[in-house]
């Protein structure tokens, strides 16, 4: 397994030296995945699988134009519809390993929402599985916490107000109920 986790690596760093965002942004979102996951109950084998999933969940960004990645102001609707697609072009880089294909489904749908209304194919409430719906709310955390070339990074008690405006539309309620158990350690190590 040893070598597996060291093929990950690299792959996340081919990633990180094309996309400037993503750089630390994986392993804020796997460190966050894990914890999360482990909260609520999760163990063993499927805390791994999710926690490697979180890892790699950017991996098909690597399909994507470099021009778009690392573009400085917003995207317009074909450059977003083209960003979209990255779910699903890392679930296609993984699946070719049948080790891999359970870490693919997690990462294909991590930008599904608990609406039905995020992309990928649709998917809504308990139909996204439950390492993604975790991976997601993980996602857009440290995203809003994050700076970006378009905006600076939204101060934690933002973000906490902000994912419970969300809880049953955008995420999972049980994860955003689960997360007030993480939010001081998260603020605090993030300050």
């Amino acid at each position: 397994m040893e070598i597996y986790h060291d093929i990950l690596e690299c792959m996340v760093g081919a990633l990180e030296a094309k996309d400037q965002y993503t750089c630390g942004h994986s392993n804020r979102v796997a460190d966050m995945s894990y914890h999360l996951a482990k909260t609520i109950g999760i163990n063993g084998t499927e805390l791994e699988m999710i926690h490697i999933a979180a890892h790699l969940h950017d991996i098909g960004k690597i399909g994507i134009s470099d021009n778009i990645l690392n573009k400085s102001d917003k995207l317009t609707s074909d450059e977003w519809e083209h960003i979209k697609k990255h779910p699903e072009i890392g679930y296609n880089i993984l699946v070719r390993s049948k080790k891999l294909e359970y870490i693919a489904h997690i990462i294909l749908f991590h930008h599904e929402r608990w609406d039905g209304n995020g992309y990928g194919v649709g998917l809504k409430g308990e139909e996204i599985p439950l390492g993604s719906r975790i991976i997601g709310i993980c996602d857009a955390i440290d995203a809003m916490t994050s700076n970006r070339a378009y905006r600076k990074a939204m101060p934690w008690t933002l973000c906490r107000e902000e994912v419970k405006r969300n809880k049953g539309l955008q995420f999972d309620p049980r994860l955003v109920d689960a997360l007030d158990f993480l939010w001081q350690p998260w603020e605090s190590q993030n300050r």
